[in-house]
């Protein structure tokens, strides 16, 4: 499984910055690797730790903020293998334009690499905030 986008993914949401230019909320589930692969050594969770200590000051220059962090129980709809995470996050940006920006500096690539050791694999999903219904 990828742990970046593709191309296609990555001009995707280029575009719909261009047309959603309000606030983004990123879901991120994780699955983390037994070992991590950055070098660093420890666990997958550990690599990861490595770069969500940069990566979150990253987001907080870019405006946003992460907004809740925790570790799934049990799979209470699906799949309990297919489903299965190790943690949650979700992440707010001001904008779609400033989550680009962040991801596009030296600095975040690399910061990527421990999130790249460190993931066995990941969902990103980029969420407009809604209504709730009445």
């Amino acid at each position: 499984m990828a742990i970046t986008p593709n191309q296609e993914q990555f001009l995707q949401l280029a575009a719909d910055s261009e047309t959603n230019a309000g606030e983004v909320v990123m879901l991120n589930l994780l699955k983390y690797k037994r070992e991590a692969g950055d070098g660093g050594g420890g666990s997958g969770e550990e690599a990861y730790a490595r770069y969500a200590a940069q990566a979150v000051r990253m987001v907080e220059e870019q405006g946003g903020s992460v907004l809740w962090l925790g570790r799934p129980d049990q799979v209470l709809i699906g799949d309990p293998e297919a489903d299965s995470w190790d943690a949650v996050a979700l992440v707010r940006y001001p904008s779609r334009k400033h989550f680009i920006d962040m991801v596009s500096q030296p600095r975040y690539q690399e910061a990527h690499a421990h999130r790249e050791g460190g993931l066995e694999r990941t969902i990103l999903l980029a969420m407009t905030p809604g209504q709730a219904p009445s």
